[in-house]
């Protein structure tokens, strides 16, 4: 945690409001020079406000917003001079430039500058991406790339008369509802401004690498939209690029072009600028721009911990998220390279370092193809390569964007496609990123019906599971969807102290397993969710309440010799990370109904939005032990 008492150490009073008139094109050489203060004040914050994140370990984007800022910078001196003409809002359609947003708060008056300290911080209302009605001066909700020049045409439409203003990037462009925005932009005369940075940067490299022939510019012209392409570092040149937009009726992009976060060494044109600065590198652009109190309050920052022990399980944890490619290439490895190239392929969506498959990438190039964000248009070509039995589609990113592919699994079940898919980031732990990337719905993902082509959901429990789990089903007809969390989940361990799923053995699809035996009714639970779950039913017997545990690994398919058993408990709880209304919960109920069972029944599940920070996101939707044996208890009365 951090001293409460601090203050803010760059100060952000030096901050001169200013008012501009975008019918004159030309900065005087006072509102330059104001412009350039500005611009560097809120970069040096930005720098230091998004490191107290890592430092924190709470992670964060730092490239973003401070790449924006002069753009920024204009937008408010023209909504301060200007407001009539303007929707004042900062739309932003890569939420992960949230300390934008925060920053502009604080600039307006509505919270301190001390809060920005607290950035992703667990209760601070500052979480990774902005969201309406949380934060004090948030003006809208954003974060999944693609959405929210369509939203703003909306807004468009709603004001007529008024410019409405979209901060994008060549990230989002690659999204295809930009190209439907831009067609419904076009079409109708919307009166949209987009200030697109294009860095050449994403999470997993630079898109004119992976993406050649792909252009910003060239793509929106062809949607007919008048482009004005120029540096965004020269700051008269943007300056009367953004003024032109604003005086050409009807939509205009002004594309950005400048190298991730200029000016800062280390990572000026690297794709780590993407994420949040390193402490390192933070105190030495701190420390060079003169600092001092900035760079001394790190040392007050303590990294929070979760102290919590959980009973039940071994010493080490893993992520099954990378545990996931290295499953894939346990099977790959067996296979001849001409197998491999005439059976696999492997498409990735922009994350192939935090969904695993870059370990696939790096063992067998082969198979694999690196491509840009987007989701729905990587599913269907992997889905596509598996149309023909004996071929195997793999595809994977997070689980918030699992809902963006529903119709794509729809069209890939009714094609009959091989096709392996893996979601991680499900659930809400370690999620500081919060609610709009949180992986709640993967049900979704079984949305076909009871003659469909056989579709399975499994989300192993740890890392010696997910191995079996992707060992067992990899060759196996039809869609298979395999979840994961971005946190580390620990190896779980039998009653005598011994690796569960460890040894011989061996993943069977469809059945549900004994973690834990008991008479007084019966936890059922899955992935993260059931580790937590596994050390509230040892503290249970502890306490004298024999509860047992149950292990359901494939999500959507009754076992019914499990069913019977449970159906005879004096209750049955379900505990999970997805969303109480569209998880197990919402329909193990109705599994035991049909069979003529009545135990007590309850179900937990998320169902608040997020507070931010890592694994205290489980405590607050009541999931963790002590959320669970309170239910427990309150189901035997």
């Amino acid at each position: 945690m951090t001293i409460a008492t601090a203050t803010f150490p760059i100060d952000l009073g030096a901050y001169k409001p200013l008012t501009l008139d975008p019918s004159q094109s030309t900065l005087t050489d006072e509102q330059r020079e104001t412009l350039k203060a500005n611009i560097q004040l809120c970069r040096d914050a930005i720098v230091f406000f998004t490191a107290t994140g890592a430092a924190r370990g709470v992670g964060g984007h730092t490239g973003g917003p401070y790449d924006t800022v002069p753009e920024v910078m204009i937008l408010d001196a023209f909504f301060r001079g200007q407001p009539d003409q303007f929707v004042p809002i900062f739309f932003d359609e890569a939420g992960h430039r949230v300390a934008t947003q925060y920053l502009m708060s604080v600039l307006r008056g509505h919270m301190p500058a001390e809060q920005l300290m607290r950035y992703r911080e667990a209760d601070s209302k500052l979480p990774g991406h902005p969201e309406l009605k949380l934060t004090p001066g948030v003006e809208f909700s954003s974060g999944r790339l693609g959405h929210m020049w369509p939203y703003v045409n909306g807004v468009a439409l709603a004001h007529p008369g008024k410019a409405v203003f979209c901060l994008g990037s060549d990230g989002s462009q690659q999204e295809g509802n930009d190209a439907e925005a831009a067609r419904l932009a076009v079409a109708q005369h919307l009166n949209v401004k987009l200030l697109i940075d294009d860095n050449d940067v994403t999470i997993a490299g630079h898109p004119s690498k992976y993406l050649p022939g792909f252009s910003v510019r060239q793509t929106l012209e062809g949607h007919g939209l008048k482009v004005l392409e120029g540096d965004g570092e020269d700051l008269d040149g943007l300056y009367a690029r953004i003024c032109e937009a604003i005086n050409t009726p009807g939509p205009v992009a002004v594309i950005n072009k400048r190298p991730m976060c200029p000016g800062i060494e280390g990572l000026e044109g690297s794709n780590h600028g993407h994420d949040v600065i390193s402490v390192k590198l933070a105190l030495q652009y701190l420390e060079k721009r003169g600092h001092t109190a900035a760079v001394d309050y790190f040392n007050q920052i303590e990294k929070p911990k979760n102290t919590y022990t959980f009973l039940g399980i071994g010493e080490k944890w893993d992520s099954n998220r990378n545990v996931f490619g290295d499953a894939v290439n346990s099977v790959l490895d067996k296979m001849s390279e001409a197998d491999r190239k005439a059976k696999v392929m492997v498409i990735d969506s922009d994350l192939e370092g935090s969904c695993g498959l870059k370990k696939i990438h790096d063992a067998h190039p082969e198979v694999f193809i690196p491509s840009g964000i987007m989701e729905r248009g990587n599913l269907s070509a992997a889905a596509g390569f598996g149309m023909e039995e004996g071929k195997q589609g793999i595809f994977a990113t997070f689980a918030a964007f699992l809902e963006m592919c529903i119709s794509e699994i729809t069209m890939a079940r009714l094609n009959y496609s091989n096709l392996l898919c893996h979601f991680s980031h499900s659930g809400i732990d370690d999620m500081a990123d919060n609610t709009c990337h949180f992986g709640l719905n993967n049900f979704f993902a079984d949305n076909g019906l009871d003659d469909g082509y056989d579709t399975k959901l499994y989300f192993p429990a740890d890392a010696n599971q997910m191995k079996a789990c992707v060992e067992a089903v990899f060759f196996d007809p039809g869609l298979r969807f395999i979840f994961s969390t971005r946190s580390k989940t620990p190896i779980v361990l039998d009653s005598d102290g011994n690796e569960l799923f460890g040894g011989d053995y061996k993943f069977v699809p469809g059945k549900d397993e004994v973690i834990r035996e008991g008479t007084a009714g019966y936890i059922v639970s899955f992935g993260d969710a059931l580790y937590r779950a596994l050390d509230a039913v040892e503290r249970l017997k502890q306490d004298g309440l024999d509860v047992g545990l149950i292990n359901k690994p494939t999500l959507n398919v009754v076992d019914e010799d499990m069913m019977a058993k449970l159906g005879n408990a004096p209750f049955v709880l379900t505990v999970e990370c997805f969303n109480r209304k569209t998880g197990l919960g919402s329909r193990f109920g109705s599994w035991l109904l049909e069979r003529g069972y009545a135990p007590k029944f309850a179900y937990l599940g998320t169902h608040e939005e997020g507070c931010g920070g890592l694994w205290e996101q489980y405590p607050h939707q009541g999931l963790d032990p002590v959320g669970i044996m309170n239910k427990v208890k309150q189901l035997v009365g």
